[in-house]
This record gives C-alpha cells, sequence and structure tokens, in this order.
C-alpha cells in the first residue's frame, strides 16, 4: 500500500484561484497546473496533490445544480484513485454546495473539504495559502492507513467545521464561516487538534451512493411584520413550486393570522412539503413549544430543527429529487442525514 495519500485538488472559481498583476493591478485566473511552482510550501506536505479545474471556473454567485453535478462528477469518477479530495470554491454560496455535495455522497468514506478566501492567492496578505495548505494536510490525515475525516468539511481561518452545518457571516473577516449548533471537526494552531468525538464515522461495510437527482423548483419566503397575503398566496399557488421554505423566528414562529395557516395548509393538502427553518444564526425550530407554531405542526409543516437554510435547501432538492410521498419525505427530511441536523 502506498504510505502517502493521493489528494485531487480540485478548482470551480473564487477569489482564491485569482492572483494580481502587480503592474496593471488586474486580477486573472490561476493556472493550477504550476500550483506547486506558486506554493512551493505544498511540497513539504506528505501527501501527492493532483489537481483539476472547471472547463470554465465561474464566480460562486453563478453556481447552480447542474455545476453540482458536474463537481459531483468529477468527485466520483475519480473517487477510488484518490485518499482525498479539496475543493476550491467561491466563498458566497460555499455552504450551499458543500450541503448540497454532502447529501450527494452516501456513506461516504473519504474527506472531501471545501476552502476558499477572502484574497487572492498572489496578494501579500492573502489567507488562501494557508487555507489551502491546511484544507490539503487535513484531507490527507491518516489513522491506520484510513482517513481519519469522513465527512464534507469547510477549512476556513484556522477551523474545519462540518459543511452542512456552516454559514458564511462575515465578508470582511477572514472568519468568513461559523457553525452554531455543532462543534468545529478539527482546529489549527501550532499542531493540528481533531475533535474525534464530532466527526461522522464511516460505515465501511456499506458502498458509497452517489446520487444525483436535484429538483429546484422550490422557493424560500421569509418571515417580515407586515406579510403580505396576497403576494404570499400567489407564491405558495404556483404550479412550478414543488417544495417550500418558510425562515421564521425563533423557534419556528409565525404570524397566527388565520390566512397564513390557511394558505400553508392547502399548500400541503395539495401535495408540497413546506419546511420550516428559522431565521437566527443558531437554535432550532421547536413547532409547538409556542402557541404561534402549533397551528403550523398541526397542518404538517416540516420542521427543520437546527439545520441551516444552506443544507435546508439542499437537503430539500435532493429529496424532492427522489420522487418520495409527502409522508415519507417528511419522516426523512426530520431525520439526520449527513449529521446537518440533530439526531432526535
Amino acid at each position: 500500500m502506498n504510505s502517502s495519500p493521493n489528494i485531487l485538488l480540485i478548482y470551480t472559481g473564487g477569489t482564491i484561484g485569482m492572483i494580481k498583476n502587480f503592474e496593471t493591478g488586474a486580477l486573472a485566473a490561476f493556472d493550477f497546473d504550476e500550483l506547486l511552482l506558486k506554493i512551493p510550501e505544498l511540497k513539504q506536505l506528505d501527501c501527492s496533490i493532483d489537481t483539476v479545474s472547471f472547463a470554465e471556473p465561474i464566480d460562486s454567485s453563478d453556481m447552480n445544480v447542474d455545476r453540482w453535478k458536474d463537481l459531483g462528477d468529477i468527485i466520483n469518477t475519480n473517487y477510488d484513485a484518490y485518499d482525498g479530495f479539496v475543493v476550491l470554491h467561491g466563498s458566497d454560496t460555499m455552504s450551499y454546495t458543500a450541503s448540497a455535495i454532502s447529501f450527494m455522497f452516501e456513506n461516504l468514506a473519504k474527506p472531501i473539504i471545501f476552502t476558499g478566501s477572502q484574497l487572492p492567492i498572489g496578494d501579500l496578505r492573502t489567507d488562501a495559502k494557508e487555507n489551502l495548505i491546511t484544507a490539503v494536510q487535513i484531507a490527507a490525515l491518516r489513522e491506520k492507513g484510513k482517513p481519519i475525516v469522513t465527512e464534507v468539511g469547510l477549512y476556513f481561518e484556522y477551523k474545519l467545521l462540518r459543511a452542512n452545518r456552516t454559514t458564511k457571516i462575515n465578508a470582511e473577516h477572514f472568519e468568513a464561516f461559523q457553525s452554531l449548533n455543532y462543534p468545529m471537526l478539527v482546529e489549527s494552531g501550532v499542531h493540528l487538534k481533531v475533535n474525534k468525538s464530532f466527526l461522522r464515522l464511516a460505515n465501511r461495510r456499506k458502498k458509497m451512493v452517489y446520487h444525483t437527482h436535484f429538483d429546484n423548483n422550490i422557493v424560500i419566503v421569509k418571515m417580515f411584520p407586515g406579510i403580505n397575503e396576497k403576494i404570499i398566496q400567489h407564491i405558495f399557488s404556483s404550479e412550478d413550486i414543488k417544495g417550500i421554505i418558510i425562515e421564521t423566528y425563533g423557534a419556528g414562529n409565525t404570524t397566527t393570522k388565520k390566512w397564513f395557516v390557511d394558505i400553508i395548509s392547502k399548500t400541503i393538502k395539495r401535495g408540497i412539503p413546506v419546511v420550516n427553518v428559522t431565521q437566527c444564526a443558531g437554535g432550532s425550530v421547536e413547532m409547538g413549544k409556542y402557541d404561534t407554531s402549533v397551528a403550523l405542526k398541526k397542518a404538517g409543516v416540516i420542521s427543520g430543527k437546527d439545520i441551516t437554510t444552506e443544507a435546508a435547501v439542499a437537503k430539500l432538492m435532493y429529496l424532492l429529487g427522489e420522487n418520495l410521498p409527502l409522508k415519507v419525505l417528511k419522516t426523512i427530511y426530520e431525520t439526520s442525514l449527513r449529521g446537518e441536523m440533530l439526531e432526535n
């Protein structure tokens, strides 16, 4: 057995892949074929690194379900040939893509680590080098010949977080992401501190299953004081909508106006799942805890528990793509599939 792990570095686009022309000040795409020349520190890592890029790297703001499949296909095609994967991705939608990838790979037994940067890789004060080097190092971590991390992670500013638990919370600071409802998996300091009790364990007896069907006919509706009945009616009655996520107040509360509850009830009776997630950065939906959410629970609204909006979107698209009956979808949605929500 080769004692040196093989890591595949995948560039989708984003700030981390840009380098500044110091004469013009313009940013140009980084040639990843010259990665080891630009970042010679990678040679010091005890692993071999291959690179592949999207044919046309994109800004993460243009990420969509087709691009998720492009990325998933690269990982799936190379799954048996590599010990781990590092995905370079723009930070704006990284949590959405990383969450989607976590649902695409069932029974994952290898690390898929997402990272990026707030400053281009050629910038004097860039965070790109540290993020990239440590992400590769984490992907290469092994114990008794097996990967230590066997899930989709997101590494940024000295922390590896469970990817489907993350939210981008700052566009200015290097610490761009947080995971308020789940502890960090690895902390990077003088040494890499691995919090093994928080890692997902791979079931190596089960074969990895690759899922590609995502139905993006969904909408997010954010609750706010004075929400308009006619507009909500118009959105919920659309024939194209297959699923709805409502971002509610606090522990899952909404207006108690009869018209709102009626619209929710009619929508669910039409076979369209409605998922309740909290607007709060941390905390959990607990439907029935307050009177304002009792009616939602009775109507059959799905509890998103402590899931992030990003993971809620990916999970709903994934389960809709599986063409499940509504009651089955509700049961599965309220179950933790990849560690994205509370277990009970």
